[in-house]
């Protein structure tokens, strides 16, 4: 017969079997492996098509990276306005996020998979990213300057977070070239050059060591043009002594057209293990001891009515953890040919997948204690019912086993990586040409159509989706 602490403690682990066995082995790329193929491939149509099938997305704890899907899809389709419907919502949901502290709690007898997906710091930037970009596509600057000061918000508090902790990505870099650039849609250069200062700035001092990415030279001679525009002939002479260029300003007779590529598809997560060896100490504690990576978290655990913990024969176990694997674009080089004959380079701006593996890597002893407290938490329900009944420890020990499971969720659509360009346009229509170019020099071309008049600036998002297959 079972204690009640105990009957209570069994409720719990068929709840995590409930779990555990709906949401089954296979990492949340596995199973969404059918939107993956059709989106990867170029099919749109059919991407969006299984996202409203699953109408149970829209409300369940993934919820948020329904949101995402479909705020993605849907831009690359054209259809700005309603992918930026599906965009607020995923802001709105970023911002009321709170811990459900019951969740948390039945993750230490699951798996970090029952609750619901929070977003990666990236992640949430991002969001604003895209929404800025559908509103300059529908020529609305005020709504595009709305996002980005929200986005600015969202960097200042990443800032706030990260002051006094090592974490590589406490800011971003093209997040402020697109302020910047929304800034200058509403004829205000000084914020403008704000902006393009403090992105520079961020590729200077965290984004070249941190992620390998330069500040691009469109950034520079954004920054060189706006300081012009703004009368500070002190900072313009900075930068060209820095940048160790003559600038010349040039005023446009045209149209412009500002072009963002993105190439290729973010990592996803996957799962890895570690293995723990339980060691028994003195007074009821118990250290979980990895010595290969030199890891030590020591737990207290109860005793038992005869003065034991039951912890004596435990030897082995494995813990799982989440990892990135990479989607490494086909294409590794790209530019814009102007009329056939002018070319503008398209430099990365923002390495999606190396800030992505930053930010997992930056918080990985947290996540490591964390899954030693979920393991201690398994352990010790356990043996207090090995105690009682040993076909019911035998079952929570499988049951643990089963459950053991790494969190694998992240937004699966977001590019590999993000560069821009801004070229000029002749006053009517404009032959451009996107050429890239693979590890293997073979070369692939776009043409596009862009028609401005004078004064006006036009933009464009290209998404390059080829990318080497996972599996």
């Amino acid at each position: 017969m079972l204690s009640k602490k105990n009957q209570n403690v069994f409720q719990g682990f068929l709840l995590a079997l409930v779990v555990m066995l709906l949401s089954g082995c296979a990492t949340y790329y596995q199973k969404n492996l059918k939107f993956q193929e059709a989106f990867s491939s170029g099919d749109l149509e059919g991407a969006n098509k299984l996202l409203d099938k699953n109408e149970k997305a829209a409300e369940g704890r993934n919820r948020l990276l329904f949101f995402l899907k479909k705020g993605v899809v849907l831009q690359m389709m054209g259809q700005y306005e309603e992918s930026n419907k599906y965009f607020e919502q995923a802001y709105i949901y970023v911002e009321d996020y709170r811990k459900n502290y019951g969740m948390e709690a039945l993750t230490l007898i699951s798996n970090p998979t029952v609750k619901e997906y929070p977003a990666e710091d990236h992640e949430k930037v991002l969001i604003h990213y895209y929404k800025a970009l559908n509103f300059l596509k529908m020529n609305r600057p005020q709504e595009a300057l709305v996002e980005a000061r929200r986005l600015n918000n969202k960097l200042n508090a990443l800032n706030d977070r990260y002051e006094n902790r090592p974490n590589r990505y406490a800011d971003d870099a093209f997040a402020h070239v697109l302020m910047g650039i929304a800034y200058e849609m509403d004829n205000d250069v000084n914020n403008a050059f704000i902006a393009y200062r403090n992105a520079y700035n961020t590729y200077k001092q965290s984004y070249t060591e941190n992620f390998g990415v330069n500040a691009p030279e469109q950034l520079k001679q954004d920054l060189m043009r706006t300081a012009y525009l703004n009368g500070f002939i002190e900072e313009l002479q900075q930068y060209e002594s820095e940048f160790g260029v003559d600038y010349q300003y040039q005023k446009r007779g045209g149209g412009e057209l500002i072009f963002f590529w993105h190439n290729g598809l973010g990592p996803v997560k996957a799962e890895w293990s570690i293995n723990f060896t339980i060691v028994k100490g003195d007074g009821g504690v118990v250290t979980l001891v990895n010595e290969e990576l030199d890891l030590f978290f020591t737990f207290p655990i109860p005793e038992n009515g005869q003065g034991g913990n039951g912890f004596g024969d435990l030897k082995l176990i494995r813990v799982a953890f989440s990892k990135y694997e990479s989607r490494i674009p086909v294409f590794n080089q790209g530019e814009l040919v102007l009329n056939g004959s002018n070319t503008y380079d398209l430099e990365t701006a923002e390495d999606i997948d190396a800030i992505a593996r930053s930010i997992l890597q930056d918080r990985m002893l947290r996540e490591i204690g964390a899954a030693a407290l979920r393991l201690a938490t398994k352990q010790a329900a356990e043996y207090a019912a090995r105690q009682e009944n040993q076909d019911l420890g035998a079952a929570i020990s499988l049951l643990n086993a089963l459950t053991e499971k790494a969190d694998t969720r992240n937004w699966q659509t977001l590019p590999y990586s993000i560069s821009y360009s801004r070229i000029p346009l002749n006053v009517g229509e404009n032959k451009v040409t996107l050429k890239t170019k693979d590890g293997k020099g073979n070369q692939n071309s776009t043409d596009f159509i862009f028609s401005a008049d004078k004064g006006e600036t036009v933009f464009h998002i290209y998404h390059s989706l080829e990318s080497f297959k996972l599996y």
